[in-house]
């Protein structure tokens, strides 16, 4: 009878244990939601066509490697957060109105709406330099192009902006040619947007080149991280 006794109250510390674990998280999550109320939509324990649509994106963007299911668990979780620190968001895991615009999904928020639209000049010249540049390569690829205009803007060796960054001397034949003139097509408007909300298949890289026409030693000496189509792409 003791040795039941005992085992009794140690799986009824078990439980309480357990049970106060879930409590604790739950109140965490629950305590960040409570502080912008209005702005949350999606977070830990959601479910529905928003954790679908979040996934996904998360998904094609290389942030999430779960399954697209609709459930916001722990692999979301850990995915919108590698998201937000890649795009300047505050890291919480939870995806308010700020998180869904950068993720190109809609918010139902007029102001967001109208804040996002305002990057159309962003959008235009990325395109234009991403048509340029990248005409003829994969839809990844012209993505890829964008991502590393977007990757120097962040990048203290180079110009704040990214029109500084597209017209600094020397640094993409498209300028130096005019091709960059050019009327950029569906696609590349397509692939400046997602480039634009957070999507680098490049891996933060800031370099890119055609090997079979390269002449540069110096650009030789970059650490290749991936090849996309005829570019390779580098640190």
């Amino acid at each position: 009878m003791k040795k039941n006794s005992k085992l009794i109250i140690l799986i009824i510390l078990l439980v309480t244990v357990v049970l106060g674990m879930q409590y604790n998280s739950k109140k965490f999550f629950y305590n960040n939601i409570s502080r912008e109320s209005k702005d949350v939509l999606s977070y830990y324990g959601s479910r529905g066509q928003e954790v679908i649509n979040i996934q996904t994106k998360l998904k094609q963007w290389g942030y999430y490697t779960g399954a697209v299911d609709g459930i916001f668990g722990s692999q979301t979780y850990q995915a919108v957060r590698r998201f937000q620190t890649k795009n300047g968001l505050a890291v919480d895991g939870i995806v308010g109105t700020k998180t869904l615009a950068a993720l190109g999904l809609p918010t139902g928020d007029s102001a967001t709406a109208a804040t996002t639209t305002s990057t159309s000049k962003d959008v235009n010249i990325l395109a234009r330099i991403i048509h340029g540049e990248a005409r003829g390569e994969s839809y990844t690829g012209k993505v890829a192009v964008g991502a590393v205009i977007l990757n120097r803007v962040q990048d203290s060796r180079f110009p704040k902006t990214i029109a500084g960054v597209i017209y600094q001397p020397g640094a993409f034949d498209a300028v130096a040619d005019g091709q960059i003139n050019l009327a950029p097509d569906s696609t590349s408007i397509k692939a400046a947007r997602d480039a634009l909300n957070g999507w680098d298949p490049t891996y933060g890289c800031v370099y890119y080149w055609n090997p079979a026409t390269a002449t540069s030693k110096w650009i030789w000496s970059r650490p290749i991280i991936t090849q996309i189509g005829k570019h390779v792409f580098a640190k």
